[in-house]
């Protein structure tokens, strides 16, 4: 005879879930608003906007924010005009990039995304394969020096993505200070890449933020190296392999015939500087962390990096087969979206999923938490690679927006965080640090606070 208990079983133990950013559960006023938005942007994301299409409210200001696939694609896509970047947006981000791109609106930002875009074509991505192999080599030679101590990845990271990004744009030219720039860069988003008082209460742009004028100088500095580096390789002429510069210096907008002067070239190089190394490193940064929080997946990555790479650094052709790295990578973009959150301004009356939109509204789109929705993915807060297996709805998923600006650089970055993590998956086994898990903290992007500390055992 067989026995069976009719004691309960005690359920299993849910899964560990990788770190996430806490979502305010309770309406923040203005001040509680800015001193949480000062110290960590997703902290004035509520819980709820994971749960539901839409959330509204006024902080000063009107705003929404949009989690519903269809209304995101009418702002992105088919109202762009109607819905430009948010003046904090901009006042952001004006003071280090001009009217790059990456700012401008209309006419101004068409001409020159036509001009830049031959720029970011296929084949000159795959030129640039090498200059990232060697400086994914030189990582790993610098991880592999500290024979086993701890190291903080997030630091290693900015480390060679810089390396990658003034490599690509200036060829490591001797009229580009590249310390003199990566200072700038860092001391403009710890000073005035935080949002102000008066960025809250709505007030007009040409009322100055004490944090932006603070950072002032730095910013003239690294517009006067960029300005020099111009100069100097418009009198010397092209490389024999093109870089970035080149390539936009040749640019030229098919349908005016309009070039970029010197202001414009600086502004766009120093936006691609500025976004080209900062978002890859954390994508990078987070992705080791999570492979050393779920050892199993990085197994996998690593059996398929050693099956696919034949020599100990990856080539752009070799990444280009990975695909169970590549669901790494988009997995990593969902769960920590370097942009966790776009804003844009409505500029004529609309209606949002059945909600008023008024002029001057501000509409979020919270990258962070769309990623993050139980409407639209199971087991959100879970690091599963495989859900990419399948192509998610495409508004669902905006690791680099989507519309007509979608990130121009979106196929670097991916080309660059694919060469890097393969190479170095190749050579060490990562392992956590006990009590050094980061923090997701988005000022300007959402890096992880406290480093990303992890063992690098070499193989």
């Amino acid at each position: 005879m067989i026995e069976t208990s009719s004691e309960p079983q005690s359920p299993a133990a849910p899964a560990p879930l990788p770190v996430r950013a806490p979502l305010v559960t309770e309406p923040l006023g203005i001040l509680a608003s800015l001193r949480a938005a000062r110290r960590n942007l997703l902290a004035i994301i509520p819980d709820l906007a994971t749960r539901t299409p839409m959330v509204s409210g006024r902080t000063g200001a009107r705003w929404h924010m949009l989690m519903e696939p269809g209304a995101i694609r009418e702002v992105l896509l088919e109202r762009l005009d109607d819905y430009p970047k948010s003046m904090v947006t901009k006042n952001l981000l004006r003071p280090a990039i001009g009217e790059s791109m990456f700012v401008a609106e209309g006419a101004q930002w068409r001409w020159q995304r036509r001009a830049a875009a031959p720029a970011f074509s296929a084949r000159n991505m795959s030129n640039l394969g090498p200059i990232m192999a060697g400086a994914a080599d030189r990582a790993a030679q610098r991880i592999a020096a500290q024979k086993g101590r701890a190291v903080d990845l997030y630091e290693e990271m900015v480390t060679t993505t810089f390396d990658v990004i003034s490599e690509v744009t200036f060829s490591g030219g001797e009229a580009f200070a590249r310390d003199a720039v990566h200072r700038a860069i860092d001391g403009y988003i710890a000073e005035a890449g935080r949002i102000s008082l008066f960025d809250v209460l709505g007030l007009p742009d040409w009322v100055p933020r004490p944090g932006r004028m603070r950072s002032a100088g730095g910013l003239t500095e690294m517009k006067r190296v960029a300005d020099a580096a111009i100069d100097d390789r418009a009198a010397r002429g092209p490389r024999e392999v093109p870089d970035l510069l080149d390539l936009l210096l040749a640019g030229e907008d098919p349908e005016t015939t309009r070039r970029m002067n010197t202001a414009e070239l600086r502004d766009n190089l120093l936006t691609f500087i500025v976004a080209g190394h900062e978002t890859t490193a954390i994508t990078l940064s987070w992705a080791l962390y999570l492979l050393a929080f779920d050892p199993e997946a990085q197994q996998r990555a690593r059996d398929e990096v050693m099956a696919g790479v034949s020599g100990d650094t990856a080539s752009a052709a070799e990444v280009a087969e990975l695909p169970y790295l590549r669901r790494v990578i988009d997995e990593t973009l969902r769960l920590y979206p370097p942009a966790g959150i776009v804003s844009r301004t409505a500029q004529v009356p609309d209606e949002l999923c059945g909600r008023e939109i008024k002029p001057g509204d501000t509409v979020m789109i919270p990258i962070y938490a769309l990623h993050r929705s139980h409407r639209l993915w199971e087991d959100p807060d879970a690091f599963r690679p495989d859900r990419f297996v399948e192509k998610p709805p495409r508004y669902a998923y905006l690791p680099f927006g989507d519309g007509p600006r979608i990130c121009i650089g979106a196929a670097f970055a991916l080309q660059e965080a694919l060469i890097v993590l393969a190479t170095l998956l190749k050579r060490f086994r990562f392992g956590a640090v006990e009590g050094r898990a980061p923090e997701p903290v988005m000022i300007l992007t959402l890096r992880p606070e406290g480093g990303v500390w992890l063992e690098a055992e070499p193989l």
